[in-house]
């Protein structure tokens, strides 16, 4: 029998976000499917607004043109 249930992981445990028909102790075989967190590099939070503050000027340094294309949702996603 396969069913599908949403949980979240807290604790060390799996916890069921809705209700569910299983017995109690059951034993369930989980698969986890994402969403896969990669944990960052830099955890030091100077490092981190350091960073941050680069990207940020780097983007306001680098903005689009005025005159630049704009272009569709199809175009974006070039859908056939």
């Amino acid at each position: 029998m396969i069913q599908c249930f949403k949980a979240v992981y807290r604790d060390g445990a799996f916890l069921v976000r809705e209700p569910c028909a299983l017995p109690q102790d059951a034993e369930v075989q989980l698969i986890v499917q994402g969403p896969f967190v990669i944990p960052p590099t830099v955890t030091d939070p100077a490092e981190i607004a350091r960073v941050l503050a680069t990207v940020t000027e780097r983007m306001r340094a680098n903005s689009l043109p005025t005159a630049a294309p704009r272009f569709t949702r199809d175009e974006l996603h070039e859908r056939r």
